[in-house]
Formats: structure tokens, C-alpha cells, sequence
């Protein structure tokens, strides 16, 4: 038997959510159901007793997994089970621990495992919006220490109304689209795309998602309360020496801070600075008590340099290299440096760099996205690469990570907003891979900037170019001095509040990520973000524009000609010949690539070809196919066969028409033949197609000059 607690959470547009617990997953430390309509989620966590020894972070795992049953489809492949994450259950369980990490305690050590399935969708449904809901849910029914709860929606401004959670359908229309993530109090997590809106209607957004968010966190507490849930378990993860914590502070501080204010540019050595530091405190003790002090040393040397940092740069109104709150690094550009790729860029901004390529190609080279909500063809694909030299650290590299699939999607949204769409003016798939070669502080803002930079150098007509900024914050919740800061350090990230990234062109935002660290950000403090940051992305876009100001006006020699025909929907058979046999046979005789596919009750021929000769003698052949025979029009025609009353012309593939013995010239002839012989090639013209048979006459005599009266036809 069980007992089911519920609770119901009421959208704006009548919609509800009912959140669920005590009837599944019973041994898991907490579990609860979603359901919205027909979509439910089933959310576990699961916490270890005790942390395991010298761990001094939080180890949580999220992941969040479709069913494929969820919707009654099989899995794709051989295996026909589901397999790894995809991007998008990656994408999703970011969004997830990106809200939840920073609401654990710091001396909480123990791992957590948060897992959240997709048991029954909608096809119409966005369920990733209900995921950190889910999770927050299941952690409020257990004893694990949290700081919840929290709840993430979808807000999207649909035909100038905003909508929480909207539908796939709905959301097709929106222009804009964001995942806001918070507790009753705070925003914790932003992350979305938009169309080239302002920071006023980004804030305006975020506000809105805000009210929902907190009607979702008060049904949460009412749960817990139903579930008897008053209070956190006991645990203690880290033992502490008070006596040498204070030492540390004591001896270490002051050096530290002066170290913090050498403004070195260098990473490498005021790393270096910070160590000397703390190697001369380790010196005084000798081998047989530093293996015990170490780790202590250690965790509040951390502590220190975390706070003197964030002191310096409060009170002596600069940053670790030198530079103003909103000064930005020095940036060089470089185009077109790698000869053979279609488009490239070199984009380097203090010490990150990234170099960017832009392959382009044709309607096969679409990456296909098979997974349980969403099934489509994707025509412009982004990919990051984080190698580990990028830092300095000695190590392989093993692929794609989650930070890596996280920081693509991210650039993909900034730049997807101005690729142009794909048809006959554009018939191009379009690939950007970004290799961050050197690495201090937001790389995928690097990426953005050199993806646009390549799609330019490629020739490929961006709408607009788009430029990227991350922002940090500094706060003293003590004093309530703050510091907003542009184009931020990796140091700055660590050890500051907020890494808010930020997108646009000159017209408006085309994305947003945004992490907060701290129990509270004012929308006043977002305002001066949002605007600090509008300054830096026209000061880096300055700096871009140098390198090149606008897409190329062709494509690289070397790049593929790509052209689309269009086509009547009936004539699709035609072109691809039983079992394929005449579009492979087009293709081979033409060196090109045909792929077809239809749209909107047309057909749409792609032709992708190497040269311009190619790619004219492919066109002639489809023509030759799917051209249909034109009234009074002249055709050059091949004689396939004489009978007595005429002959039959060939004017173009699968069309005949009847030549009658009186059309062939102006003058009587006794028979066909001796004017006409199989084989021979004249020109004709079409004078008539019959209503219901369809059936050609043709005329030779039409084309001839007609002779005088007195040497027109005569009578022997």
C-alpha cells in the first residue's frame, strides 16, 4: 500500500501542475511525480549517509533522461534501447544543476544524485521546463540539506504576450524563449535566446517568469509540510582547526592582497605569486607535521585569497590585471588565416583565443536530431572544442564534456538568430567549429565573435554580425558594495558572484546565460549589467569590425556550389527513376550531389556540384526531365520512327509528338522518307496539345518560309 500526498500548481492560462509523492520510487531519499496534462516526470534524489574522506565539494549529479515510451516510439539504431545522453538531456540536465548547486551548504560534502525521467509526454509538451521543478520537488520531501526550494519555467513573449511554459507550437512564433530558474526570493539561472530585443523587455521577461516561479516554490513548502518534513538532517563533512584557520588568515592576507593588486595581466604567474604565498607559510612546518596541516592550509589559503580579491577589487576600484570595472582586454582579429577551410577567423581577447572554421555544404550533410520530443534536420550546426593545452594543463583529451556541449549550444543561440534561412538564396548547410586555444575567462563569448567572423570571411549573409561579453559581479552582503565587471577573468568567475554572458548585434539581445552565486540580485544590479554589457559588446564589435565589416560578396573558390531547383511534386518520381536509377545515374555523369526533398507540396531539388561545369550539365539533364512541352514553342527533336501518315519527334525525355506527312513542308511529299530518315535531328514546333489525350502536333512547314502562291503545291 501507499499514501499519495498531492499538491496542484495553477498556471495563468488555466493549466495545472500536480506534483506527487509517496507512490513511486519509495526507497529512493526523495521522489516525486509531475504531471502537466498527459506530460509526467518522475524526479529521485538520492544522498549518501556520510562524504567521502578529503572531499571539500559539492559532488552532485544530475541527469535527466527521455523515455522513448514516454511517447510510444522505439529507439533508433541497432541496439534499439536507449543509449547515452543526447545533447539536448545534457543541455537540460545543466540547466537543472546549475540551479540547484548553489543552494547546498558549503561544508556539505555528501553526493547527490539527482535523476529525472520522462515517462509520459505530450508530442506538443516542452517538459523541459518542468525539470528543475521536478528535482526541487524531490529534494523538498527529504531531510538533505538545501536552501530550496527552488522551480525553473519557460518564458517566452508570443505575438507580444508572455507566456509561461508555452507548447512546441506555441513557441515556434516566440521571439523570445528563456529558462529562468529561482527561489521565492532570488533568480538563480537564466539561459535563452532572443530575437534582437532590448534589456528592457529581457528584464520585463524575467520578472514574469519570476511570479510563476514563486507560486511553484509556496506549493513545494505546503508539500513538505503535508509530507511532515520540519527540518535538516545532522551532518558534519569537514573537521576543522579554528586555531590554524586564524594563522592562515593572519599570516597570509596582507601578502595575498598584495599580490592581488601587482595587476598582472599574466594568469600563469599570479598563480605562480599565490603559491610562493602559500609555500612560504607551509615552510615553517617540518615534513613530519606538514602531511598533517597541508589539506587545512589548503581549504582556508582558498578562503583567503577568495576575500582578498574580492576586497581589493571593492576597495581599490580595480581588477587583478589592472584594468577598470568595465574596461575591456585587448583584442586583435585576424580572417581568412586558414587557406583551404571556407571561412576562418583567429578572435584572441587577453589571454583567450579561439580559432574558428566555417565548413559549408549541401542538403545531406544536415545533422539529423532523433530524440523523443524532437525529430528534425538541423542546417547550421556549432561545435566548441575545450582542448586541455588551452590552459596549460598536462593531460589527453578525451572529447566532448558537458561544460563543451554546453558553451556550443550557447554560441549556436547567439549566432543561429542571424544565419539567413535556408532555400534557394541560401542553400547551404553551414558548420562552425571553434577551438578555444588559449583559455582565461569566456571562451564562448571568444566563440561567438570569431563564429561571426568566419560566417563573414565564408561569404555566408549574416543579417547581422553579433558580439559577446561576459560580466562577473563582486558583492559584500556586509556593506552592500558591489562591483559589476566586463569581459571577466577566469579568476573572476571563480571567485566572484555571477557569470552573466550576453549576446547581440547592434539591434538587440539574440542570447543570455546567467549564474548567480549569492542569495540575492537586484533587478537594479541586472539593469547595470545588462547595460555595462551593451557597452562592451559595441566596443568588441569595434574591434572586430577591423578585421572584416561585412560578408564577402561570393564564396571561396574551393568552396561548393550549391543550387535549388524547384519542382512540380508530381515530377519528384521522375527524377529519381525506379529504384533511383536516373538521379544516380545524373550524379555520376556529373561529378555532382542531387538530394530532394519536398516542402510545402513542392519539390525542392539541392544540386551540389565542385565546379560551375559540373553543376551546369546537371542542371541541363533535370531540366531535360522536368520541363513539360510549351505551346508555339521551338523544339530541337530527334525522328524516332516514320509511319506512312508521318513521324514521330522526340522534343525532349518522355515527351513524343506526331509530325503529320502535311506538316513537314510547304510542298507535297509522297512519302515521309524521302525527307525524313530515324536518327536524323530538326527543329519543330509545337502547334497544339490535345485537351484529353495531351497528345503533341507538331509542325516543320512553320518554320520554313512559305513560298508564292504560284509555287505552292501543284497537281502533276
Amino acid at each position: 500500500m501507499y499514501n499519495e500526498i498531492k499538491k496542484v500548481v495553477k498556471l495563468n492560462d488555466g493549466r495545472e501542475i500536480e506534483i506527487s509523492t509517496g507512490k513511486l520510487a519509495k526507497q529512493a531519499t526523495g521522489s516525486v511525480v509531475v504531471k502537466m496534462g498527459k506530460t509526467m516526470l518522475l524526479a529521485t534524489v538520492v544522498a549518501a549517509d556520510e562524504a567521502k574522506e578529503d572531499v571539500d565539494f559539492m559532488p552532485l549529479s544530475v541527469e535527466y533522461k527521455e523515455k522513448y515510451a514516454a511517447v510510444g516510439r522505439f529507439p533508433g539504431g541497432f541496439l534499439k534501447r536507449e543509449g547515452k545522453p543526447s545533447d539536448y538531456e545534457i543541455l537540460v540536465s545543466r540547466l537543472v544543476d546549475r540551479a540547484l548547486r548553489p543552494l547546498f551548504p558549503d561544508d556539505y560534502h555528501a553526493e547527490v544524485f539527482v535523476n529525472i525521467m520522462l515517462m509520459s509526454a505530450d508530442p506538443d509538451d516542452m517538459p523541459d521546463a518542468l525539470a528543475g521543478l521536478a528535482a526541487s520537488a524531490a529534494m523538498s520531501v527529504t531531510d538533505i540539506p538545501f536552501s530550496g526550494p527552488i522551480s525553473e519555467v519557460r518564458v517566452s513573449r508570443i505575438n507580444g504576450k508572455l507566456v509561461i511554459n508555452p507548447t512546441f507550437s506555441q513557441n515556434k512564433d516566440a521571439d523570445i524563449d528563456m529558462i529562468v530558474a529561482g527561489t521565492i526570493d532570488n533568480i538563480v539561472m537564466v539561459e535563452g535566446e532572443l530575437n534582437e530585443v532590448s534589456e528592457e523587455e529581457m528584464i520585463e521577461a524575467i520578472k514574469f517568469a519570476h511570479e510563476a516561479i514563486q507560486d511553484q516554490c509556496r506549493v513545494q513548502l505546503e508539500l513538505r509540510e503535508a509530507c511532515g518534513i520540519t527540518g535538516f538532517a545532522e551532518y558534519c563533512h569537514e573537521v576543522n582547526d579554528e586555531d590554524l584557520r586564524k594563522k592562515v588568515w593572519d599570516e597570509c592576507f596582507d601578502k595575498v592582497y598584495k599580490v592581488a593588486m601587482s595587476k598582472t595581466a599574466d594568469k600563469h604567474l599570479r598563480k605562480k605569486m599565490f603559491q610562493e604565498v602559500k609555500e612560504e607559510f607551509l615552510s615553517q612546518y617540518d615534513e613530519e607535521n606538514l602531511e598533517s596541516v597541508k589539506k587545512f592550509v589548503d581549504r582556508y589559503f582558498h578562503d583567503v585569497e577568495k576575500e582578498a580579491v574580492r576586497q581589493m577589487v571593492l576597495n581599490e576600484k580595480f581588477r587583478l590585471d589592472g584594468r577598470k570595472y568595465d574596461e575591456i582586454r585587448p583584442i586583435w582579429c585576424e580572417v581568412d588565416y586558414l587557406p583551404m577551410a571556407h571561412g576562418s577567423a583567429l578572435f584572441t581577447r587577453g589571454e583567450t583565443q579561439s580559432l574558428t572554421t566555417v565548413t559549408l555544404g549541401g542538403k545531406l550533410d544536415e545533422q539529423m536530431l532523433d530524440g523523443v520530443m524532437i525529430q528534425r534536420f538541423e542546417s547550421f550546426v556549432l561545435h566548441y572544442n575545450f582542448p586541455p593545452f588551452s590552459t596549460g594543463d598536462a593531460k589527453p583529451y578525451r572529447g566532448v564534456g558537458r561544460r563543451e556541449i554546453g558553451h556550443g549550444n550557447l554560441a549556436h543561440r547567439a549566432i543561429s538568430k542571424v544565419i539567413p534561412p535556408k532555400g534557394e538564396k541560401f542553400p547551404y548547410t553551414v558548420r562552425v567549429v571553434s577551438d578555444i586555444l588559449e583559455s582565461n575567462g569566456s571562451s564562448s563569448m571568444a566563440t561567438v565573435c570569431a563564429g561571426t567572423l568566419a560566417l563573414m570571411d565564408a561569404g555566408v549573409p549574416i543579417s547581422r554580425p553579433v558580439s559577446g561579453i561576459a560580466m562577473g559581479l563582486i558583492y559584500d552582503p556586509k556593506t552592500g558594495k558591489f562591483a559589476v565587471l566586463s569581459d571577466i577573468l577566469g579568476d573572476e568567475d571563480h571567485l566572484g558572484d555571477m557569470d552573466f554572458k550576453v549576446c547581440g548585434t547592434e539591434k538587440g539581445i539574440t542570447a543570455t546565460q546567467m549564474d548567480i552565486k549569492i542569495d540575492g540580485l537586484s533587478y537594479e544590479i541586472l539593469q547595470q549589467a545588462l547595460e555595462q554589457a551593451k557597452r562592451g559588446r559595441e566596443h568588441i564589435m569595434r574591434e572586430m569590425m577591423k578585421a572584416i565589416d561585412k560578408p564577402r560578396p561570393n564564396y571561396k573558390p574551393h568552396a561548393p556550389r550549391i543550387e535549388t531547383m524547384i519542382i512540380p511534386k508530381e515530377m519528384i518520381g521522375a527524377v529519381i527513376g525506379p529504384g533511383g536509377k536516373i538521379i544516380q545515374e545524373i550524379q555520376a555523369k556529373t561529378n555532382t550531389t542531387i538530394a530532394i526533398s519536398e516542402i510545402d507540396e513542392k519539390g525542392y531539388v539541392e544540386i551540389t556540384a565542385a565546379n560551375e561545369n559540373d553543376m551546369i550539365a546537371a542542371k541541363e539533364k533535370l531540366y531535360n526531365i522536368v520541363r513539360v512541352p510549351e505551346l508555339n514553342k521551338v523544339y530541337k527533336g530527334k525522328v524516332v520512327g516514320i509511319t506512312t501518315f508521318g513521324a514521330f519527334i522526340e522534343i525532349m525525355p518522355n515527351y513524343q509528338g506526331l509530325l503529320h506527312i502535311s506538316e513537314i513542308d510547304w510542298k507535297r511529299i509522297k512519302s515521309v522518307d524521302e525527307v525524313l530518315k530515324e536518327g536524323m535531328e530538326i527543329e519543330v514546333k509545337l502547334i497544339d496539345i490535345e485537351d484529353k489525350t495531351g497528345k503533341l502536333r507538331l509542325s516543320r512547314k512553320a518554320l520554313l518560309p512559305k513560298p508564292p502562291k504560284n509555287e505552292g503545291d501543284t497537281k502533276e
